[in-house]
């Protein structure tokens, strides 16, 4: 073969697009319900494995602050593989949003390496909290109080109001102006509260199989789904967004039900209903009749429950969840904003200096 004949077929090869890898192409929907197929699959493997749980004698029920499942007497390593997988866990989402963020990841249909890299270390620690529930038990419950995982996920909630107020606005569509510059912060920083959030929640429980505990596993991994899919299009998708905040009301009120705790299964479920019909629904464009309906249901459950069953006088229980969420979404917006104008200030004087 001729020198020039090497060097045209030589030529025609470079000429020739390279094959994409194989996950270059992924429609980020594959990566979802390859997500929400992971978690109802893993709620299922906690439950089948319940009976080879360990037996753990629990500490008695002292009320309110008191979280009944952890250990009476634990041990270097039941402490040492709770808050280590947490740690580890926590730092390599971290890790993840940061490399995204630097990479200045475009939003797309398809997923990106960092997605999948994510669901899969989501995967590989989700698993390993099962076989370290199994091994020694405790979650990081052991040395915390449990309003820090229920708050964890109450200042994510309100978050999200302040981060939807400008496309849903926060009352029936009325948009709260003040929230607008927090919104955006929030909108570019959230990942990496949503992912300690939705993350020490999770390692706070042992992987026990009652029912509360499998509703709050299902909702915590599903999160992490969602966390895991940052910078694709179906991250932002407001039907799956609202499934996401709808589903603290299936869990709320469920557990309340089944625990036999007549004084909350009301206020959760009236409480998240009510942060539905004012608030998420209005983000879903929903003809006007279809809002109308919701909210004639609601108010006619409200009266058919207290007036039946409830009594008027723990009418106030409707009220508890809205007032907590909304009034912490303005908190957290007004901290925000403070945040930002001392950012901009100290960043004046610094430039000011350097001049």
């Amino acid at each position: 073969m001729t020198d020039a004949t090497a060097n045209g077929s030589v030529g025609r090869e470079a000429d020739q697009p390279r094959q994409a890898p194989f996950w270059a192409n992924i429609p980020a929907s594959t990566g979802l319900t390859a997500g929400i197929l992971f978690c109802i699959g893993y709620v299922a493997l906690i439950r089948a494995l319940a009976p080879y749980l360990p037996p753990i004698t629990l500490a008695p029920d002292t009320g309110f602050a008191h979280y009944y499942w952890k250990l009476t007497d634990p041990t270097l390593w039941s402490r040492t593989t709770a808050w280590g997988g947490y740690i580890l866990h926590q730092l390599s989402i971290w890790g993840l949003i940061y490399y995204a963020q630097e990479k200045g990841l475009k939003y797309s249909d398809k997923l990106h390496p960092a997605n999948i890299i994510a669901l899969g270390v989501n995967a590989v620690f989700i698993l390993l909290h099962l076989l370290q529930t199994h091994l020694f038990y405790d979650g990081t419950a052991q040395d915390t109080h449990i309003m820090t995982s229920q708050g964890s996920v109450i200042i994510m909630l309100a978050m999200v109001l302040v981060m939807e107020n400008q496309r849903r606005g926060l009352a029936m569509g009325a948009r709260a102006p003040m929230m607008q510059e927090a919104g955006r912060a929030m909108r570019k920083y959230h990942g990496y509260i949503f992912a300690w959030a939705i993350t020490y929640t999770f390692w706070y429980h042992p992987m026990e199989a009652n029912v509360g505990h499998l509703l709050g596993t299902l909702y915590t991994t599903l999160i992490m789904v969602q966390g895991s899919l940052f910078f694709t299009r179906l991250h932002t998708n407001k039907y799956w967004m609202v499934m996401m905040e709808v589903m603290v009301l299936i869990h709320g009120f469920i557990v309340a039900v089944f625990l036999g705790d007549g004084d909350s299964w009301a206020q959760f479920g009236f409480g998240f209903l009510a942060m539905f019909v004012i608030t998420q629904m209005y983000g879903l464009r929903l003809p006007n009749w279809l809002r109308w309906a919701f909210w004639v249901a609601y108010i006619g459950g409200i009266v058919i429950t207290f007036q039946f069953f409830r009594g008027w006088g723990q009418v106030n229980e409707v009220f508890r969840v809205p007032v907590v969420l909304y009034a912490l979404a303005f908190l957290l917006a007004f901290i925000t904003w403070g945040i930002l104008v001392v950012g901009r200030a100290l960043s004046r004087k610094a430039v000011t200096a350097v001049v």
